[in-house]
């Protein structure tokens, strides 16, 4: 990495604002050029690009959802009419997943591609990685938008050995085989490769010597429980990065104070953060929460402009003690995952992380099961909770009410939860899915 990118991504917070200013007004004009998507929501709204004269004004455009997105692409394929360049210019198409409808294709120009490369060599720089060390990849190596970590890997100079998912025996004979001391893989992965581990080799996951686990494609890495159960089995840090399938891969990494993740894109995104019912701004400072909006100031095929992210955060302000100036934030959970309890909203990471506490009484594999389409709850919530070991009907009566009393105690929500033995609950390579829809 150059001494120029880093001097541009990691720019004191008061002056970030200078420093995004002149690409925004930059990058809106070329939406205004390009994009007929964005030339028509404009106008809808009573705008042209002209209208924003500074980094004050952007709040005034009107956001971008993720169904516009979608109906773009249906009515112009196979990228959309919001697509700034023909599919002559891309070298590169990927696709969001899709778990929470029809997934969306994402261009890259060659100008993209360098782009993304740069951001996640910064992950892995955040991370402590380097040159030296040896990177399985037991993520998705296909339309999974993470999988571009591979061409980071390779340009930080890091030895990279691709398994991607549906391999678990490759991954530990690859990590015993080459040495590898880091692993990247989902949260829910961590966890079915440990039990895998322990019955299939007769071992325990931190004999491998993995020193660092990247963690992301779903909320949970940055849980304590969660993290502290992942940490305990494979005896390595833990390390959670995020990004936008949309937007940039890796848009957030942590450091090896994890304390929260740094953002380590300003000068590629703008981050807002709105409240999510009101769409209005909050106020930025230490420990506010709302979700998060990007605009893209260094984008040449899908160029987004407000987008709604449905990622609810907690943001961090205070010094880091790795010396990077960025803000750093945790994810709470995604806005259209929310359930309400008697006007109480409750996040299943949440309740993943409150039930992992109960460890080792408990697996931490939980299914929420939804008798009605969400986001209203309006009896207790059925929770299936795997329990470890053998008990008997007296101990699992005990840890049922010490489960309920305390998702009461810390959630503030009335819950019905159902024990399970263990090994009953589906185990999840990719993203988990932590709801058993009975309405569908």
């Amino acid at each position: 990495m150059t001494e120029k990118i880093l001097e541009t991504y990691d720019v004191p917070m008061d002056q970030l604002k200078f420093v995004q200013e002149e690409k925004l007004l930059k990058q809106l004009a070329y939406v205004g050029e390009k994009s007929a998507f964005y030339q028509k929501k404009f106008q809808d709204a009573g705008f042209t690009v002209d209208d924003i004269r500074s980094y004050k004004d952007l709040r005034k455009l009107p956001f971008t959802e993720k169904n516009e997105l979608r109906e773009s692409q249906r009515l112009q394929p196979p990228l959309g009419y919001h697509a700034a360049v023909g599919m002559e210019d891309i070298i590169r198409v990927h696709s969001s997943s899709g778990t929470t409808g029809r997934p969306t294709y994402v261009g890259i120009t060659r100008k993209d591609y360098d782009m993304w490369n740069d951001m996640m060599v910064r992950v892995l720089e955040t991370h402590g990685i380097t040159k030296n060390s040896v990177v399985v990849f037991a993520m998705g190596l296909s339309f999974f938008v993470g999988s571009s970590m591979k061409d980071a890997i390779e340009k930080l100079g890091a030895t990279f050995i691709p398994i991607g998912t549906g391999a678990s025996d490759r991954v530990v004979r690859s990590i015993q085989d080459m040495k590898a001391d880091v692993l990247f893989c989902t949260p829910s992965y961590a966890g079915y490769l440990a039990e895998y581990i322990r019955k299939n080799y007769n071992m325990e996951p931190k004999e491998l010597g993995i020193k660092i686990m990247s963690v992301g494609g779903e909320p949970g890495g940055g849980l304590k429980e969660v993290r502290s159960k992942i940490e305990t089995d494979w005896g390595c840090k833990v390390m959670e990065a995020m990004g936008n399938a949309d937007m940039v891969p890796v848009l957030f990494s942590e450091c090896q104070e994890r304390n929260g993740m740094h953002f380590i894109g300003s000068d590629t995104v703008i981050c807002e953060i709105i409240d999510p019912e009101t769409g209005e701004p909050v106020p930025f400072g230490d420990k506010m929460e709302g979700e998060l909006v990007y605009t893209s100031i260094d984008r040449e095929c899908v160029p987004l402009v407000r987008f709604r992210t449905r990622d609810l955060v907690q943001v961090n302000t205070t010094p880091c003690a790795c010396g990077r100036t960025s803000f750093r934030m945790k994810c709470i959970g995604r806005t259209d995952d929310m359930l309400i309890l008697k006007g109480v909203n409750v996040f299943p990471s949440a309740i993943k992380d409150v039930v992992s506490s109960f460890s080792p009484k408990t697996t931490g594999e939980i299914r929420i099961v939804l008798e009605e389409r969400p986001p209203l709850v309006k009896t207790a919530l059925p929770i299936k909770v795997e329990y470890s070991g053998t008990k008997n009907e007296e101990q699992l009566q005990k840890l049922k009410h010490e489960i309920e009393a305390e998702l009461r105690s810390k959630l503030i929500f009335t819950s019905n939860v159902q024990l399970v033995p263990e090994g009953t609950l589906p185990r999840f390579e990719m993203k988990a899915n932590l709801f058993e829809r009975l309405y569908e």
